[in-house]
C-alpha cells in the first residue's frame, strides 16, 4: 500500500456526484464529527434508492441548469471508486440548507469532480483508501 494525502468517506450515489460538482452544500449524517479538512468523496458500491419523492426533493434544490446537468450525467454515475475531493469546513445539528435534513450536517466547500475515478474499496466512517501505486499516479502525487 502506498501514502495518500487525505482520508476519504463513501457517500451513496447520486449525493457523491451533487457534493463534487457543488450542488450540495451539506452531507447529512446521524454521527457527528470532529474532523475539519480536505477528504477524497468516495462513491460507494451501492446506489439511493431514487423514487419518485427522492428525486422531486433533489430537483426541488437544483437550479434549471444543475437540473439538466444532473439528468445528462446520471446514467453514467460511477459506484465504486474515489470520484473528487471536497473541505469538511464543519459539523452541526440545525442549517438554514434546504439540503440539510439530519441528524447532524457536515458542511462542505471547494469541491473538486476528477475527471477521471480512481477504484477504490469503501469503508464505514473515515478510512484511509487503500490504493494502488497507479492510483497514486493519477492523484497527482
Amino acid at each position: 500500500m502506498f501514502e495518500v494525502k487525505y482520508k476519504a468517506l463513501s457517500f451513496k450515489q447520486p449525493w457523491a456526484w451533487l457534493m463534487c460538482k457543488g450542488f450540495k452544500d451539506i452531507e447529512n449524517r446521524n454521527w457527528q464529527t470532529r474532523f475539519r479538512g480536505r477528504i477524497y468523496v468516495h462513491a460507494s458500491k451501492s446506489q439511493s434508492d431514487m423514487d419518485k419523492e427522492t428525486l422531486a426533493f433533489m430537483l426541488k434544490r437544483l437550479s434549471n441548469r444543475q437540473a439538466s446537468e444532473f439528468m445528462l450525467a446520471y446514467s453514467r454515475l460511477t459506484f465504486g471508486a474515489i470520484i473528487g475531493e471536497l473541505n469538511i469546513t464543519g459539523c452541526v445539528d440545525l442549517h438554514p440548507s434546504p439540503w440539510f435534513f439530519g441528524k447532524y450536517g457536515f458542511m462542505v466547500s471547494e469541491p473538486v469532480l476528477y475527471d477521471k475515478p480512481i477504484p477504490c474499496r469503501g469503508k464505514p466512517s473515515f478510512f484511509t483508501p487503500e490504493l494502488t501505486e497507479v492510483s497514486i499516479f493519477k492523484l497527482g502525487q
